[in-house]
C-alpha cells in the first residue's frame, strides 16, 4: 500500500483521506541513549472527528466512546513511540487510528433477554433451603 496517496481503508465503502489526519514527528519520552535526544522518532497523530469526511454514523459514534485519546473538541490525539524509527511508529499510530474507528463501526446485535429454567428455579431454591438447613444446625442446642 503506498501510504502517501491511499488513503486510509476502514471498511469497503469508507476511508479517509490523508488531508483529514495530521501526523508531527516528536523526540521519544524514555531511555534510549544519546540517539533519544536528537533524533525525532516518535509520532503524534491528531484526527478531527467533526472536521474530517467521515460518515454520521462514525462522526456519532465515535463522539458518543468513552475514551481518553478523544478530547472533549472531538480531536483523536495518538501518540506512537514504541518502535525506534520513526516509520514503524507512523504506521502503528494510523494502525491504531483505524482500529478504534472500525471498533465504533461495529453495531452489536441486540441482546435478547432470556427466563431462567423452571428447573433452574427450583435447583435455586433447593439449595438456598439447604443451606439454611446447615446454619441452623449450627446454632445453640436447645435443652429439654
Amino acid at each position: 500500500m503506498n501510504e502517501i496517496t491511499d488513503p486510509l481503508f476502514i471498511s469497503n465503502a469508507v476511508r479517509i483521506p490523508w488531508s483529514d489526519i495530521e501526523l508531527t514527528a516528536i523526540r521519544a519520552q524514555g531511555a534510549g541513549g544519546q540517539n533519544v535526544n536528537k533524533v525525532s522518532s516518535a509520532i503524534h497523530l491528531r484526527f478531527d472527528i467533526r472536521a474530517s469526511s467521515l460518515p454520521d454514523f462514525y462522526k456519532e459514534r465515535l463522539l458518543a466512546l468513552n475514551d481518553q485519546r478523544i478530547t472533549k473538541d472531538g480531536v483523536v490525539v495518538l501518540k506512537a513511540q514504541q518502535f525506534r524509527t520513526q516509520e514503524q511508529n507512523r504506521e502503528d499510530a494510523l494502525q491504531r487510528l483505524q482500529a478504534l474507528i472500525q471498533s465504533a463501526g461495529k453495531v452489536l446485535p441486540k441482546r435478547v433477554p432470556t427466563k431462567p429454567t423452571r428447573s433452574s428455579q427450583v435447583k435455586r431454591v433447593d439449595s438456598k433451603v439447604k443451606r439454611s438447613a446447615i446454619k441452623n444446625l449450627r446454632g445453640r442446642v436447645r435443652g429439654e
